[in-house]
């Protein structure tokens, strides 16, 4: 009670100090920023709408020196402080949200795209520092040195039979107790050594088990290719051992980069893998993950990231910019990154609904001008469709279709019709339980498995030491 009372008297005190006490640089000016923003909508006659948790109890000094002629100027000035932005709904009206560190305004990123590119004139040049900014990558991301590779078997469930293709679901064991689970599709039938194509999940309802997802493997495996559809952190059966706010943890980075890693560590020592004809594709956050392992692999050949690359835009998840690898090299941004696919084939898919928007106008022009460098201009491609959102859709899935197929030799006729038109219609979307490893409630999660996210970081700090 007596606690109850001090607050109660405390927060009396406060109400009555900005209620009715003259404001002054002895109280710096201060006002409850509820106040300061009403204060806003009176003065430009403009609505301001916010959670109110985005505001509630936050007091800001020196408030109305603040303002500035220009609403928006005067907006900045006062949220700027909270880490707190306003963004414009529509005539006179603005909405607060968090301060969003990987969102830049489009001028800002092409000119930071432009001060990079001064540092390098030619390709050797280009080549230290391309040198210099991957091992800066894998230091960031904790993984200069690989940690060792548990001495486990893969955990593999049956074969499925399909119309040209065939999936099994496979996990494999990254760190101790700490496993990556995926659905490995192959073709039905084929002779010698065929390409591998990794499929990061991106960040969409459903995960890997969308149809989306299943139409592009399985299109892949008719074509020819063996395609490893595999969750990102803390998603899909990753959650047996981990929450969904794992996924938001700055380590997620590492983990995923490490799971792809040791993919293509499982999938390149099959007796019938391609090691020369490996190929990467992902959408949204499986697009940035795309430009990181190109970057880091060079056993990736081909490379095709989906709504994702854009010079002022970073990543807005911390599986995509929570390890600090924008810093490397003074500075360098996901355009950059991608031009470290040079002159390796790069297909970058950019739609007019998100942060992609741009590609064609200069982000594009620069990798063009990365690419021929090497003499190799036509091996870095945009399709840019202006009328369509933020997805992994048909238009895009048949662009990536026709690109593997050019780059790794597959055969685009076996998924298209008599019109030579691409069709899915021959494959079978699967219901999600199908796609588990570990049984449909978990069950046969393995008991020594790691779980929660302390016990995690403890498990990877052991593990790179």
């Amino acid at each position: 009670m007596l606690y109850l009372r001090r607050t109660l008297v405390l927060w009396g005190t406060l109400f009555s100090f900005f209620a009715g006490a003259q404001e002054n640089t002895d109280n710096r000016y201060a006002e409850p920023l509820v106040q300061v923003i009403r204060n806003i909508e009176t003065r430009y006659g403009v609505a301001v709408r916010y959670p109110d948790s985005l505001v509630k109890d936050k007091v800001l000094n020196y408030a109305r020196w603040r303002f500035r002629p220009d609403v928006e100027e005067t907006l900045s000035n006062v949220l700027a402080p909270f880490d707190l932005k306003a963004k414009k709904e529509g005539n006179k009206k603005y909405k607060i949200s968090n301060y969003e560190y990987y969102r830049w305004a489009v001028e800002d990123g092409w000119a930071e795209l432009d001060r990079i590119a001064a540092q390098y004139k030619n390709v050797t040049e280009w080549e230290a520092r391309k040198k210099e900014l991957k091992q800066c990558l894998l230091a960031k991301l904790q993984l200069s040195k690989l940690p060792s590779w548990p001495d486990s078997k893969p955990i593999i469930t049956p074969l499925r039979k399909y119309n040209g293709y065939t999936v099994e679901n496979i996990a494999l064991e990254i760190l101790p107790g700490v496993w990556i689970n995926g659905s490995l599709y192959k073709p039905a039938k084929h002779k010698g050594r065929v390409p591998v194509i990794l499929n990061p999940d991106g960040h969409w309802p459903q995960q890997r088990y969308r149809p989306d997802c299943q139409l592009r493997c399985a299109a892949f495996a008719k074509m020819g290719a063996m395609a490893f559809s595999y969750d990102l952190f803390a998603w899909g059966e990753s959650l047996l051992q981990f929450k969904p706010e794992d996924h938001r943890r700055s380590l997620a980075m590492t983990i995923q980069a490490l799971g792809a890693i040791r993919i293509l560590d499982y999938l390149l020592a099959l007796k019938d893998a391609d090691t020369a004809r490996v190929g990467i594709t992902g959408g949204s956050g499986g697009g940035s993950h795309t430009v990181l392992m190109t970057a880091i692999d060079d056993r990736i050949k081909v490379s095709a990231p989906v709504v994702a690359v854009s010079s002022y835009f970073y990543g807005g998840c911390p599986c995509e910019s929570g390890m600090d690898i924008h810093s490397c090299a003074g500075g360098t941004d996901n355009v950059e990154i991608a031009a470290m696919a040079a002159p390796r084939p790069q297909l970058l898919v950019s739609d007019g609904g998100d942060w992609t928007d741009k590609m064609p106008e200069h982000d594009f022009p620069y990798l063009q001008k990365m690419y021929s460098w090497y003499g190799k201009r036509t091996q870095v491609q945009n399709v840019h469709l202006p009328a369509e959102t933020h997805d992994f859709g048909i238009s895009k899935r048949i662009a990536v279709y026709h690109f593997m197929a050019q780059y790794l030799g597959l055969n685009i006729k076996a998924i298209e019709d008599k019109q030579g038109h691409i069709d899915e219609s021959g494959i079978t979307v699967e219901e999600e339980k199908k796609l588990y490893v570990f049984g449909d409630h978990g069950e046969q999660l393995p008991a020594r498995a790691v779980k929660g996210f302390d016990n995690l970081q403890k498990v990877f700090e052991a593990a790179v030491k």
